[in-house]
């Protein structure tokens, strides 16, 4: 096993885009990373701060409360009941775990790991970091009879694409022939927009209906629904052999969530009202940028859910991004997240209302100024 060379961090390539977009006379509004903006919820705040008497060392696995309360907000929330305190883990946010995930499972050299074709590249990046081989494949009959390891995201980022239960089913069993683990990156499941997802709860693939959760995991994040990116905050759970396997390397390695911020997290969990507000927000932030990005000549593709509209103009990515750049908006060009997107770029809703509508009346006016016909 060994560390295959990693790419450089792709964000760090858009610095011409970034210095169009800070030109613009009215100021650059920032599109292109979903970190939330909106204040943490004050219910969490406090707790946070009734729990900075954290003089001794924190558990790997999480305390009880932690735990009993994930396992709740799972049977509540996804879907998903009887997962015991054995079979839940907090982690430091979910990024360090899709990176880590491959390496924590033992995989290396002759293992295949399957992701998503369009997706978040930490996935492929964990595959390198454990010295194994990464396929980004959605159909089941792709996955080749070496993968110990299948990525969904659903909902995805950057698409918004929504696994329905009988979608997951196939997949799930796919992963049991082949002997391999099956992990749903799952962070964004409480944002569901168009029907059916704005009303029935998009399913896990931890969900009662699946059966037997052997060999399956999900993975969460509080990032999203609780504004709390910067506490790094996320969940793993499933099968709770793997979740064994999971705390004793991390015990190792010290891994382990700060005190102060487990006890964040079971405030968050048993707290569905300030999830609820914050989708509203985003629900309204959404109807205003939407409409503006089809005025100004883009068409939506996927986006039913989660934090991102995933736009094309018919035009190489990187063109529709100077495009937006000259508008002072920057986005993300689709070939970040693989190489089957080459004319999509991806925007986020996690800018200020503020922010949303002055992108969105730059927009506008890109689409009259477009539509004007020129004088005889």
């Amino acid at each position: 096993m060994a560390l295959q060379p990693l790419p450089d961090y792709p964000w760090d390539t858009l610095a011409p885009f970034i210095e169009t977009a800070k030109s613009h006379p009215e100021g650059m509004i920032d599109l292109s990373i979903g970190s939330p903006v909106d204040p943490t919820p004050d219910v969490i705040r406090a707790a946070l701060a009734e729990a900075t008497d954290a003089h001794a060392y924190p558990t790997t696995i999480g305390t009880k409360d932690l735990r009993v309360a994930i396992g709740d907000w799972y049977a509540r929330r996804r879907g998903a009941s009887g997962l015991g305190v054995d079979a839940v883990l907090p982690t430091i946010g979910s990024k360090e775990l899709v990176a880590l995930l491959p390496f924590l499972l033992g995989l290396g050299t002759g293992d295949t790991v399957v992701g998503p074709r369009v997706a978040y590249p930490t996935y492929a990046i964990g595959a390198a970091i454990a010295g194994a081989e990464f396929v980004a494949a959605d159909d089941p009959a792709e996955w080749p009879e070496s993968t110990r390891l299948i990525w969904l995201n659903s909902p995805g980022n950057p698409d918004g694409r929504v696994w329905s239960i009988e979608d997951l089913a196939v997949r799930a069993e796919r992963a049991r022939e082949l002997g391999a683990v099956i992990v749903n990156d799952e962070c964004y499941a409480e944002l569901g927009w168009d029907e059916p997802w704005d009303e029935t709860p998009i399913p896990s693939i931890l969900d009662d209906r699946l059966g037997d959760r052997t060999g399956r995991l999900a993975i969460y994040s509080l990032s999203k629904q609780s504004n709390l990116a910067g506490y790094r905050a996320g969940i793993v759970a499933g099968d709770s052999a793997l979740i064994a396997r999971l705390v004793t390397v991390r015990k190792h390695a010290g891994l382990i969530v700060p005190a102060p911020l487990q006890h964040a997290m079971t405030v968050a969990l048993g707290d569905d009202a300030h999830v609820a507000a914050q989708r509203e927000i985003y629900r309204a932030r959404r109807a205003v940028l939407l409409p503006a990005l089809e005025a100004a000549g883009f068409t939506l593709e996927g986006s039913e859910a989660g934090l991102y509209l995933w736009v094309t103009e018919g035009k190489p990515a990187l063109e529709s991004l100077g495009h937006l750049a000259e508008l002072g908006i920057m986005a993300g060009p689709g070939h970040f997240y693989g190489d089957f997107s080459p004319q999509h770029v991806r925007l986020s809703l996690t800018a200020s209302d503020a922010d949303i509508a002055r992108a969105a009346t730059r927009l506008r006016a890109r689409s009259t100024e477009g539509n004007q016909t020129p004088a005889a």
